[in-house]
């Protein structure tokens, strides 16, 4: 994993994520293929007839790569998304395995096969350990277990999970789709509540109701708490009505009705979209306050990048909303300088119940990442970000799709916004 891949003059395509097998009764396992990462973090399926040659920190390939996003057939799994973690009984009936690492190698007739298991025996642990959890490893041949393509119990994922150590929850998100649905909230239930919550945000509608369902009703409260209030609340307007009952009863009560309120609000209007939670201060705090806010790493970039400015109280509904500041503009300025001097008093914000049009236009007139939202006796009931209106503007099939039929959908979906 993470091995190089080059063209036959050198030039660097990507690097591997994966590899492709099939998994037959009484055989080897069959190597198809490997899933490689190729620029703009898109992963792709390159057949095993492609590869010239396998090399230690180097893969060369022939021909020209499909850049289709990667989708596992149904007869195919993936080894290090799939089979890794995997416990399955040994044939002599000693016992049961955990798979740590798998060897490939080519045959005489120049196919590539698994030929070899790294595992971890499970069970009373071994006197003579060489595994640092006090459990016997060794390798053996794939034909020395059964039920490979099924596991026993529920599936650890701490190899696909170090492997993912670091990603981007949008790569994260790509990662699991890929895989398949048991298997894929498996994984989901392995991450901590504030990365899973970001996961979340990034997956299609099926996927994220089908790994909410799958979660205790705490643990779904707990990933609710975290998100952002307006995306919490498009995820709970997803959810069976009863299900989502019980999980606003879950949540923290002060978390559950920000949530509520955005209810209330048509999904494509400017309420719906708002979040309750963008930075708020008043007139009189300095830059070097604004500064410390905007430095919070659960901030959102388009909403860092504005603060507003309101009488208190400044918890949404504010009291009376006066302007914004820049973080440009505050970063010229002294630290001690009070907002109200620099604020933007001109960004008049939009009322709840403007359509996404209205907020769309008015974001692009004024090149602004973030739009107020104002009620009545102009109180700030929250905000709207640059990247929430995408997400709505975007069709809903999108992120599953590969990048010719990803166009197609957003020019086509635009086109309709347009001459509507």
């Amino acid at each position: 994993m993470g091995t190089k891949v080059f063209d036959p003059i050198g030039d660097p395509l990507g690097h591997v994520c994966d590899v492709v097998a099939v998994l037959r009764f009484g055989t080897l396992p069959d190597v198809v293929g490997l899933v490689i990462e190729v620029s703009g973090h898109r992963r792709v399926f390159l057949p095993v007839t492609r590869i010239l040659s396998i090399q230690p920190g180097q893969v060369i390939i022939s021909g020209m790569i499909n850049i289709r996003q990667f989708r596992a057939r149904p007869a195919e799994t993936t080894v290090m998304g799939e089979l890794m973690d995997r416990i399955v009984p040994l044939r002599d009936g000693s016992g049961s395995v955990k798979i740590l690492d798998a060897a490939m190698e080519q045959d005489n007739m120049r196919n590539w096969r698994i030929t070899q298991l790294f595992v971890e025996k499970q069970g009373a642990a071994s006197t003579f350990s060489l595994s640092r959890k006090g459990n016997e490893t060794m390798m053996i041949s794939p034909r020395d277990v059964t039920q490979l393509r099924m596991s026993i119990g529920t599936q650890e994922a701490s190899t696909l999970l170090a492997q993912l150590a670091g990603a981007k929850p949008a790569d994260i998100a790509e990662v699991l789709t890929e895989l398949p649905e048991q298997r894929r909230i498996e994984v989901a239930k392995q991450f901590n509540d504030e990365l899973l919550a970001d996961i979340l945000e990034e997956l299609g509608d099926e996927e994220r109701v089908a790994i909410m369902s799958a979660l205790d009703v705490r643990r779904a409260g707990d990933v609710l708490d975290v998100m952002q209030p307006d995306d919490a609340a498009d995820l709970v307007r997803e959810l069976p009505e009863d299900q989502a009952q019980v999980l606003l009863a879950q949540m923290e009560p002060d978390e559950a009705e920000d949530v509520r309120r955005l209810l209330a609000y048509d999904d494509f209007s400017a309420g719906g979209l708002m979040t309750t939670a963008p930075v708020i201060l008043e007139p009189d705090a300095n830059v070097a306050t604004m500064l410390a806010h905007v430095r919070r790493s659960d901030i959102p970039p388009a909403l860092a990048s504005i603060v507003f400015i309101a009488r208190p109280p400044t918890e949404t509904p504010t009291g009376k909303y006066l302007g914004a500041v820049h973080i440009q503009r505050a970063l010229r300025e002294p630290p001690q300088t009070m907002l109200g001097q620099i604020m933007d008093s001109e960004i008049e914000g939009v009322s709840p119940h403007d359509s996404i049009g209205t907020v769309t236009r008015l974001l692009a007139t004024y090149n602004l990442t973030a739009l107020p939202v104002i009620g009545e006796g102009r109180r700030m009931l929250g905000a709207i970000s640059v990247d929430d209106v995408l997400d709505h503007l975007l069709p809903d099939d999108w992120r599953g799709a590969d990048n010719d039929q990803t166009d197609q959908l957003i020019n086509e979906f635009t086109e309709r916004n347009l001459d509507a």
